[in-house]
């Protein structure tokens, strides 16, 4: 088949696998942004899973879906050991800026700019351009803890957004790596928000233990926000997210070809698209086969070791590759610490360096006490095949 026609390519015209079976999240989300803008109580929304699910692919739905509905959009990825105020500045400031173009918002943008110049003193941003004439407006968002700052920054910020008949879609990804008090100080501005019926809604996404984290950083946060969790797809829409594409493209795909890559990939998104992509390449027909299936089968492995497994992989220490070696040893989990520590044979409480720092890496994640799993599908397979 051709491969210029490829829907499964990255960067292909069609929806990727990955909204198959994604509709409810996608509807909370749309019903959610139009609650926010007429000032009624909405939701914002954390999608939990492990990686290549689908949760980026989601949020980048969710702010074109918001977008349409009159909201500006900011999407910042949460990287490790950087703030959040750093993070959220120059997202905060592009808003403002655009809706001081608006005559209506004109004057309340202006007062949240100034709290704006005082939040960036504060926490020692550096500030250019138009900024640099504006003086801070005293008393706002200038304590020095984001806890008070951010909710009084999301407030002005807010108003204007109502006055000038907008909203502000705020998407995080990789939330589990914003630090304690970040995410505590998110949560506080969110909540103000709701209470406030302003126009600002946050749509966040990362692993499973962000449902944990909030409820530990606000107790509130089960009320605020929603938690769907984005995983494998069921049997249907994994099916579905292999055969519209190819029907698209006026191509087809056997029953038992399909069958092969929904099966052996368990239905996660990023698998399913990877195999389907190598297999319509390697396809001679119109139809996909069995046969292409099978052939594409170790171009398929090879591929997902070098780069999705690897580039993760090698981000460990040797002591925490020998750490997830024998948690993949133990089987496909979750994996109690107990076993874990005999596979090693080490005491329990010498492990707690190199757990800490595995998950820290967002390479594993506390399923519940006393146990652990892979982050990564499938992640524990490409582990037994390095031995």
């Amino acid at each position: 088949m051709d491969p210029y026609r490829n829907p499964f390519a990255p960067g292909a015209g069609s929806k990727p696998p990955e909204m198959a079976g994604r509709d409810h999240i996608l509807d909370d989300a749309k019903i959610a942004c139009g609650r926010a803008l007429l000032g009624r109580n909405a939701r914002s929304m954390m999608l939990l899973g492990l990686r290549g699910t689908g949760k980026t692919v989601l949020l980048n739905e969710i702010g074109r879906i918001a977008e349409d509905q009159g909201y500006y959009i900011s999407k910042i990825e949460a990287p490790e050991h950087q703030s959040l105020a750093r993070l959220l500045y120059p997202e905060m400031r592009k808003v403002l800026r655009a809706l001081s173009g608006i005559a209506a918002a004109k004057q309340l943008a202006a007062r949240a700019l100034r709290g704006l110049r005082g939040f960036a003193s504060i926490f020692n941003i550096q500030v250019a351009g138009a900024e640099i004439g504006v003086e801070p407006e005293p008393g706002l968002a200038d304590s020095g803890d984001i806890q008070f700052d951010l909710p009084d920054l999301f407030t002005a910020i807010g108003k204007a957004a109502e006055a000038g008949g907008k909203g502000w879609v705020l998407l995080i990804d990789e939330v589990q790596y914003l630090s304690e008090p970040d995410l505590s100080a998110c949560i506080v501005a969110i909540h103000r928000m709701s209470q406030a019926g302003l126009p600002i809604i946050m749509f966040g996404a990362g692993l499973p233990q962000i449902a944990r984290l909030a409820g530990e950083a606000k107790s509130y946060s089960e009320r605020l926000f929603l938690f769907p969790n984005v995983g494998a797809l069921d049997q249907a829409s994994a099916e579905q997210a292999v055969e519209k594409p190819i029907i698209e493209e006026k191509s087809s795909i056997s029953s038992d070809a399909l069958t092969e890559i929904v099966t052996k990939t368990q239905g996660y998104p990023f698998f399913l698209q990877e195999w389907s992509s190598i297999a319509w390449n390697n396809a001679v027909g119109p139809e996909i086969t069995k046969q292409d299936v099978d052939t594409a089968y170790t171009e398929t492995l090879a591929s997902l070791d070098e780069g999705f497994f690897r580039v993760r992989l090698d981000r460990l220490t040797p002591k925490e590759t020998e750490f997830v070696k024998a948690m993949a040893a133990l089987g496909n989990g979750p994996y109690a610490m107990n076993d874990i520590a005999a596979a090693l044979n080490k005491k329990l409480s010498s492990l707690g360096p190199v757990r800490a720092n595995t998950i820290s890496k967002g390479m594993i994640y506390s399923t519940e006490h006393g146990f652990l799993g892979f982050s990564v599908p499938l992640f524990a397979e490409f582990m037994r095949r390095q031995s």
